[in-house]
């Protein structure tokens, strides 16, 4: 027996778009588009009568705004809904918002830099992961930490990837930590126009320096890169340093960036026993192959725990093939690595792997 569709609700004002989200959601088998709304106030209604799993918003809507009925709706009828921004940055700015509001995941809204050839496949995606999605709110406002004792050695790393509710659970971390850590290199699934407004969202909350990264960057300690949307993010190691480099290819796992370039990357520049690296919620496989080669070189690797991970897809199969270490709580991840940032000053690089 076939397990029943994913219902889905397209709220937006414009009628082409409510006609090209309907399409491009119709053509996957495992989604059913119930209704449509021109507005947050047939929307509400339509919620009632249709119950749908996952809600599509756009955000910039007459009579009420988008992101006015998503903390309405949160607060009365939490449900995972996928927010359609606008590739401008007023748009990205409203984005994070609504994540930070409880929305699951964002996109760009078709037309522009879209064909629909890109979009659809994107949505759908993204539809399903918001469906397995966990609603749970986000930890805030915890100074950083202090008194970290941070080594000053050139191999000394940190590594991070997510995917879907990542933006939020990342954010969660990094403003939990301190000044003057290793360098930190980011890969987020996010779409190309939203990466550089979540950098300098970032900045502005954390810290240290958060930048989106360039290629060429020399990875420095007390800053962390983010890498660019549809962009993949590598590192080598160059005079001393780890360098970024930023290049194009083929996506890996159906993403660019791909978690799992950056950390084979960064196994293969020579990371290893003093790397730190670790997956974040997510949907998919992404990252756990190179998780596993960084732990061969001897790095310390972790995976996000089931019960704070909006989507336990990433972290489950990091967790499972071996390549994490332990498990860890996102309110417990900033102390975690924290600790392990601290150890690095006495560990010693791995012995070769006997892994065929």
């Amino acid at each position: 027996m076939n397990p029943p569709k994913i219902r889905v609700l397209v709220v937006d004002d414009s009628a082409v778009v409510r006609k090209l989200v309907s399409t491009a959601l119709a053509a996957d088998p495992e989604i059913e588009v119930v209704g449509t709304a021109v507005d947050p106030y047939a929307a509400r209604d339509q919620i009632v009568a249709l119950a749908p799993d996952v809600l599509t918003l756009d955000l910039e809507m007459p009579r009420m705004d988008g992101l006015t009925f998503l903390r309405i709706l949160m607060a009365q009828r939490p449900m995972p809904v996928v927010v359609m921004s606008s590739l401008t940055q007023n748009g990205s700015d409203c984005a994070w918002e609504a994540l930070r509001l409880g929305a699951v995941d964002v996109l760009g809204k078709p037309g522009g830099v879209w064909s629909m050839g890109d979009f659809g496949p994107q949505l759908a995606a993204k539809v399903k992961a918001a469906a397995g999605a966990r609603l749970h709110p986000m930890p805030d406002g915890a100074p950083p930490i202090s008194g970290v004792v941070a080594p000053r050695h050139p191999r000394a790393l940190i590594l991070l990837g997510a995917s879907t509710g990542g933006t939020e659970a990342l954010r969660a971390v990094l403003t939990r930590l301190p000044d003057g850590l290793p360098p930190i290199a980011i890969v987020q699934h996010i779409p190309a126009v939203f990466s550089r407004a979540f950098a300098e969202r970032l900045d502005q909350m954390c810290a240290f320096k958060v930048v989106e990264a360039r290629d060429g960057d020399v990875l420095r300690p007390g800053e962390a890169y983010v890498a660019p949307g549809d962009f993949h993010l590598l590192l080598r190691w160059q005079d001393e340093h780890y360098r970024a480099q930023v290049v194009a290819g083929p996506p890996v796992w159906h993403q660019r960036p791909a978690v799992d370039l950056l950390l084979k990357s960064a196994a293969d520049a020579g990371a290893g026993a003093r790397t730190i690296a670790g997956v974040l919620t997510g949907m998919g496989k992404d990252g756990a192959e190179g998780l596993l080669r960084l732990r061969d070189r001897g790095a310390i690797t972790f995976a996000q725990d089931e019960a704070t991970s909006v989507v336990y897809g990433m972290p489950r199969v990091a967790w499972e093939t071996g390549a994490a270490q332990r498990q860890v709580a996102l309110t417990r991840m900033p102390e975690f690595i924290c600790r392990q940032v601290e150890s690095l000053g006495t560990r010693r690089a791995a012995a070769p792997s006997l892994r065929p």
